[in-house]
């Protein structure tokens, strides 16, 4: 017999709901997230329409990205009346309504429906879902495991509320574990256990694992799933068959995991089903997914010898995507590595599932290692190659299949040192790196103009391009030049080698170089008095695929102080700043705080007449000179005087500060500004040529030419400074 049976058939009016819905939260925008607040009011629309709840009965806690009168309140009349009932999801209102308000209410049935981010305690495994009201120095949040013990308790009258269900579509990650995030500890006591009181929980993801949300639908895949199941039942109806409807909710992620379409799977923990009897999902037949195998204790040892004193390589990233697609399954919904060594991302990869092969995670994302980590290191990459082979062999494991390789870049560089006697002109040097390194022109003699330089680069990409071209005829592929690079001293940075005319098809045309290639500036020599910094930031930015909240950092005019170049310089985020300056002074504290803070990647703009390196398609004849300028920042001078005569100017737009972000990041949902977390650093030089060609295209108003692509696109200068692609050569002088 079902114990459900005894309930009463319109168990509608005996039920009562918590619902809440959290988007907003005050610790960071970067935690917002758009769904949870749609999700609630669906459930709720559900409980008031189908379900048959009085809407006095469900107490409705929404914290909205947008205002909550633009969400959809129709579907039923339940949900209208809940409309102006509502209250903000914070620490406060929650623990009012578990605790206070509805343990006095007379009723059967006890409803928990929580939709936002979801972390567990590390020591216990409890689930923190936090509030809106979390802070930094305290991230309030309900304890739902704590809670649900409490409602189990005599603080509760006996007769009321003998069964509890918990729906929660949130992740299941550990709590972070930087000092900065305080969760405290939340444990609401209770008194004595009462006998027969069950408890039924559904869980959009097991420990560990994020539950997706699909900020496009604003819906999670959980909910959305719920929901579907649920259709025009009524409250009774689907308590009773919880049961039935987790295993089919199960049964949809299992087949997308299986996939490698998703990576959450829903589970239903943590007691017994409504008849007591065991339902731990691992115990159902066909439901639980097969484990991956472990790494044995010899190859741990083995590892422990390869990885010891071997910083995280550039490839880190990609190799531990590549171990889940290898296994063929879904990588983790959160970017960036999950430690900080070799052995810690290894020991992450080995507790999680594997794919259906049973290959342990950390196998191919050692072999991705051996393949394109080595850096040169032959005798290394022999040994990981030996202990990938000997730990198949020893575990049984299938094969793997080779790692993609690396992508094939042509660079050119072009190298500019102003003359040590401070004479007119520049000695000038290019190379041509891919897979090799090639000297391909130097400037000899005298100091030679930038024109001559220019008609050189001319020269050199059109008969690079008929090499490459010859190579690929005779069956040897070569990639075309992607990038140009200039290295150059502190007081050029800032002229416009991106608009230097290029010749392009027939009838003499011209495109502007920035608009064809990839051009950054690279001012490696001022990174003698920060390579620590330089490089630790540029492989934490790698570690992490290039995005990150902290990975990018917007300067205004009150942030460029005497201090910022500390501040920038004080841990491995920031790796990439943009320069939203208006004054030319600002704009070159900026970028010296960039250099002494070791920032690898900057952006600015640059005033419209200042230090410009084409004209209407010419060339000065030298780069602008004064005293200031041509001396060496080393030697004791000021860079209070701006490079390139003016070249810091900002002149964006109307004068607004603001328009990097606006070129560089699509806009958020709904208007929402664009974020800088957003940003994917790793592929900035690309970016800034696709909005440098819009400009381009719209300038010379061709035919589709995007009349809305914000002013200032052809005036970005972008600072590329890679520390592991820099050489070291003789003085041009």
């Amino acid at each position: 017999m079902n114990p459900l049976d005894l309930l009463p058939p319109d168990l509608g009016p005996r039920t009562f709901a918590l619902v809440a819905g959290v988007e907003r939260y005050e610790i960071s925008r970067h935690w917002n997230l758009r769904g949870p607040a749609r999700d609630a009011l669906r459930f709720a629309r559900w409980l008031t329409g189908p379900g048959g709840v009085p809407p006095a009965h469900v107490r409705l806690l929404l914290s909205t990205l947008d205002d909550p009168e633009a969400l959809d309140w129709s579907g039923s009349a339940g949900l209208a009346a809940l409309r102006g009932t509502h209250r903000p999801a914070t620490e406060a209102n929650v623990k009012s309504v578990l605790f206070e308000e509805l343990p006095a209410c007379e009723g059967d049935l006890l409803l928990v429906f929580w939709a936002g981010h979801g972390y567990t305690e590390p020591r216990r495994g409890e689930l923190m879902l936090p509030s809106a009201d979390a802070r930094p120095g305290q991230i309030r949040h309900l304890n739902l495991d704590s809670a649900l013990r409490w409602w189990r308790t005599n603080l509760v009258r006996h007769e009321l509320f003998r069964y509890q269900a918990a729906l929660v579509d949130a992740c299941r990650v550990d709590a972070p574990r930087d000092a900065r995030w305080n969760f405290g500890t939340s444990d609401y006591g209770g008194g004595a256990t009462v006998p027969g009181r069950r408890q039924f929980r559904l869980y959009a993801s097991r420990e560990g694992e994020a539950a997706k949300n699909d900020a496009e639908r604003g819906a999670g895949r959980f909910t959305e799933e719920l929901l579907t199941e649920l259709a025009e039942r009524t409250v009774r109806e689907a308590v009773s068959g919880l049961s039935d409807t987790a295993r089919s909710i199960h049964h949809t992620f299992l087949g997308l995991r299986e996939r490698g379409e998703g990576w959450q799977l829903p589970q239903f923990v943590v007691d017994r089903d409504w008849d007591a009897s065991s339902f731990l999902d691992d115990d159902v037949p066909g439901l639980a997914p097969p484990r991956a195998s472990r790494l044995d204790q010899s190859a741990w040892d083995g590892l422990g010898e390869l990885f010891e004193d071997r910083d995280l390589p550039r490839c880190a990233y990609e190799a531990y995507l590549w171990a889940f697609r290898a296994a063929g399954c879904a990588a983790p919904a959160r970017g960036g590595l999950p430690g900080d060594t070799l052995l810690e991302v290894a020991q992450d990869l080995d507790e999680r599932h594997g794919g259906p092969g049973g290959m342990p995670l950390a196998v191919p994302f050692v072999r991705f290692l051996g393949e394109q980590g080595a850096a040169g290191d032959e005798r290394w990459a022999a040994r990981v190659r030996d202990w990938v082979r000997a730990t198949r062999e020893r575990l049984g494991l299938p094969a793997l299949p080779p790692p993609p390789p690396p992508p094939r870049k042509t660079v050119l560089h072009v190298r500019l040192e102003t003359p040590p006697g401070g004479e007119d002109g520049l000695r000038a040097r290019m190379w041509l790196r891919r897979e090799a390194t090639e000297h391909i022109w130097e400037s000899e003699g005298e100091p030679v103009r930038l024109d001559a330089v220019r008609d050189a680069l001319v020269r050199q990409l059109a008969s690079v391009g008929k090499a490459l071209g010859a190579e690929a005829e005779a069956g040897r592929p070569s990639g075309a030049v992607e990038r140009i690079e200039f290295h150059v001293p502190y007081e050029l940075l800032a002229l416009d080698f991106d608009q230097w005319p290029v010749p392009r098809g027939p009838g003499g045309r011209t495109r502007p170089l920035g608009a064809l290639y990839q051009v950054v500036v690279r001012c490696p020599q001022e990174r003698e008095d920060t390579g620590a910094e330089w490089r630790g930031k540029w492989r934490w930015l790698w570690s992490q695929g290039g995005r990150h909240p902290d990975a990018v950092r917007v300067v205004a005019d009150a942030d460029a102080d005497d201090g910022l170049g500390m501040e920038l310089g004080a841990g491995p985020a920031p790796a990439c700043v943009l320069a939203h300056t208006r004054a030319g002074a600002r704009t070159s504290a900026v970028v010296e705080a960039v250099l002494e803070g070791g920032v690898p990647v900057a952006l600015w703009h640059r005033g419209p007449a200042s230090g410009s390196a084409s004209t209407s398609g010419s060339a000065p004849a030298s780069p602008p000179t004064g005293s200031d300028r041509t001396r060496s920042p080393r030697a004791g001078s000021s860079r209070g005087t701006e490079p390139g005569a003016g070249g810091f100017a900002y002149a964006g737009p109307g004068g607004s500060a603001g328009d990097l972000l606006d070129l560089l990041v699509p806009p958020g949902e709904d208007g929402q500004p664009p974020d800088p977390g957003a940003l994917d650093v790793l592929a900035l030089p690309a970016r800034v040529r696709a909005v440098r060609r819009a400009a381009a295209v719209a300038g010379a108003g061709a035919p589709g030419g995007d009349r809305r692509q914000p002013l200032g696109g052809d005036r970005l200068v972008l600072l590329w400074d890679d520390p592991d692609d820099t050489l070291t050569l003789r003085s041009l002088a």
